[in-house]
């Protein structure tokens, strides 16, 4: 090599640069107090700790009769004591009585058992026929076996499922403290890019492509909680990507932008940001996705994401959405994948960590998309997940791999 030659810096690998991103992405100051029926996705800003036992009672599980087992002999038949509705509350159960019972009915004083109707038989009489052995404590919800009182029910840090939000409301929760929404402010970077709808497909200019990417971004944007701020398109010019980028910086949490984040001539946003506050990241040891940058602009965060959608698509996931997670105070942010079978060939082992675009077969096992090219969306709407392939690895027909469900980082 002689010396004018130039020297290149190796990639930093995904699992540094996510942790570099995570050391920068401190919880969002400030919290809301929301209605319950409108928490869903929300992180939690505090613990969430029970006031009551659920049930309260000990109550019946069943429709049937509450018995006492001591008076049950064979073929004996008991009258009706009392009648208990949900909702109501009995008196102690007589002595060789049974007491009708509904499903959440508090357990009369006196009662040890629950017998479903359809094991009893109502007589000509009234009385009430019971049939075959009954154990103490059966078809009894005991009070307290859901939530007991001062138990934690709700974790601060965690993310808000629509059985979270049953679970807050069955201990009478119509609010709850959760952190605020992030602002992102979205752009897109491309004299190329047109916007559906503006421009019909027989009208197209040579080269230009629809903006896809603001798309996807935006609806994946929206589904981790964020209030977005779509600026639109930027044109790939040095002073109109300054200018969008300073005003973008007011009153957002993140500037995320797509496309000119490489090194042509026509990619203005690293210089840019350099120009407004400085760049932490730029380009990763990952495939697709290696052009991605992160820095700040002013006091707020910026993440630049390559202009190839399946790129855009892959570092999202794998850096962004973890990213934002953090801010709202969420701490396990990491997509977790699962060990699954290969039913494909992968020959071409690449020096970058491979994500992959596969779903399962009908056996089970991973197939591959044919196509795996980083503008190739199709391949996204295709699979069901992602091969989460390390770097310099060939995979065989019935190798085990990691898989990243997309189900578990688009829900």
């Amino acid at each position: 090599m002689t010396s004018a030659a130039k020297t290149f810096k190796p990639l930093k690998s995904l699992d540094d640069a996510l942790a570099e991103l995570l050391s920068h992405a401190n919880v969002l100051a400030g919290q809301e107090q929301v209605p319950t029926f409108e928490a869903d996705g929300r992180v939690l800003a505090m613990d969430v700790v029970s006031g009551l036992q659920v049930p309260q009672h000990d109550n019946s599980s069943m429709d049937g009769y509450a018995v006492r087992c001591a008076d049950l002999a064979a073929g004996v038949a008991l009258p009706v004591s009392q009648r208990i509705p949900a909702g109501t509350s009995g008196h102690a159960l007589a002595p060789q009585s049974v007491a009708r019972i509904f499903t959440g009915a508090p357990i009369p004083a006196g009662a040890d058992a629950v017998v479903m109707q359809e094991d009893c038989t109502v007589q000509e009489d009234a009385n009430v026929r019971i049939a075959g052995a009954v154990q103490v404590g059966q078809w009894i919800r005991r009070s307290g076996e859901d939530v007991t009182r001062g138990a934690v029910i709700l974790s601060k840090g965690e993310r808000l499922t629509p059985a979270a939000l049953g679970l807050a409301a069955s201990i009478g929760m119509a609010s709850l403290g959760v952190v605020r929404r992030p602002r992102v402010a979205l752009f897109s970077t491309g004299d190329e890019l047109v916007m559906p709808g503006d421009v019909a497909p027989e009208h197209m200019a040579p080269g230009a492509i629809y903006n896809s990417n603001r798309f996807f971004l935006r609806a994946m944007l929206v589904r981790l909680g964020c209030v977005v701020s779509d600026l639109g398109i930027v044109p790939d010019q040095r002073e109109a990507t300054v200018q969008a980028l300073r005003a973008a910086a007011q009153q957002h949490d993140l500037i995320l932008t797509s496309g000119g984040v490489s090194v042509g001539e026509e990619d203005h946003i690293k210089p840019a940001v350099q120009s407004l506050g400085h760049l932490d990241l730029w380009q990763i040891a990952i495939k697709p996705g290696k052009p991605f940058a992160y820095g700040r602009v002013a006091n707020t965060h910026f993440m630049g994401l390559p202009g190839n959608p399946v790129s855009s698509f892959v570092t999202f996931l794998m850096l962004v959405r973890p990213f934002l997670l953090k801010l709202q105070g969420v701490s396990q942010v990491a997509p977790e994948s699962i060990a699954a079978t290969a039913d494909f060939t992968w020959a071409r082992a690449d020096k970058r960590r491979e994500f992959l675009r596969a779903r399962r077969n009908a056996a089970g096992a991973l197939e591959l998309f044919p196509n795996q090219s980083s503008g190739v969306l199709t391949s996204a709407v295709w699979g069901d997940g992602l091969v989460d392939n390390p770097p310099g690895r060939t995979i065989a027909p019935g190798d085990v791999v990691r898989f990243i469900p997309f189900s578990e980082v688009l829900a």
